[in-house]
């Protein structure tokens, strides 16, 4: 079993910057595969981002490549998005969620997830 803590959203200008976190408590948590997802108001959630357990093999959706870096420490049992360049679009609910082991890009392969917290790019 594992609990989801997201911090760190909020409203931010276009080409601001935002830096979320994800605090995991129980046990074993250098054995899930973590990753950021988000929602907007009317849409499915998607996938943004995923890290593998060990962090060296990481994924990103198309529209945040180049903007975002997801990172892990596994001894602190946290996650980390950092979003630079931010756009209107990336306007949606930000969640984190684990799954065990293996690396999968679709949210319904996750077993774990936050609360969410919301992120508001606008001017």
């Amino acid at each position: 079993q594992v609990q989801l803590v997201e911090s760190g959203g909020g409203l931010v200008q276009p080409g601001g910057s935002l830096r979320l976190s994800c605090v995991a408590s129980g046990r074993f948590f250098s054995n899930y595969v973590m990753g950021w997802f988000r929602q907007a108001p009317g849409k499915e959630r998607e996938f943004v981002a995923i890290i593998s357990v060990s962090g060296g093999r990481s994924e990103y959706t198309d529209s945040v490549k180049d903007r975002f870096t997801i990172s892990r420490d596994n001894v602190k049992n946290t996650v980390a998005l950092q979003m630079n360049n931010l756009k209107p679009e990336d306007t949606a609910v930000y969640y984190c969620a684990a799954r065990w082991s293996s690396v999968r890009l679709n949210p319904k392969e996750y077993d774990y997830w936050g609360q969410g917290t919301q992120v508001t790019v606008s001017s």
